[in-house]
């Protein structure tokens, strides 16, 4: 049985640890005592937005994190899928699929009017799931201004 448990300060070592398997796919850099410190303001701060850890019966075995963002185009509030990750050994059962449809249900009862979500071009696994879910390919592309 899937289940999504809300993050709590007591699970900050957890889905740090999580974070750091997911970011080493991709080489990403990750500062540890700063995450474990985002995650205390982001659990704080609901206006932030939401994050769970995810459960197969009851064993951790990855995390999502929502991130929300006023939007005057699209006429409230939408959210941004910043972070999915499922370990390697539960990948491929259904449970990113389960996630999916946790995070869309989810933002139905939040109000969102729309969930944006990046994913990188060689995770052609994790395109496939989006699009069966009904994400789209965006028309835009997606720019950053890193401040220094």
């Amino acid at each position: 049985m899937i289940q999504f448990k809300p993050l709590a300060i007591a699970d900050i070592e957890t889905i740090v640890k999580l974070m750091q398997e997911f970011y080493a796919i991709d080489n990403y850099p990750i500062d540890i005592d700063v995450s474990k410190a985002l995650f205390k303001e982001f659990i704080f701060n609901e206006n932030l937005g939401k994050s769970w850890l995810i459960l197969s019966d009851t064993e951790i075995v990855g995390y999502v994190i929502l991130t929300f963002v006023f939007s005057f185009e699209y006429q409230g509030k939408i959210a941004f899928l910043d972070e999915l990750y499922l370990t390697e050994k539960t990948r491929g059962k259904g449970i990113g699929s389960k996630t999916i449809e946790f995070i869309q249900n989810e933002s139905h009862k939040l109000s969102l009017k729309l969930v944006y979500l990046e994913v990188e071009q060689h995770n052609e696994k994790a395109q496939k799931l989006y699009l069966a879910h009904d994400f789209e390919l965006h028309n835009r592309k997606m720019m950053r201004y890193k401040i220094r």
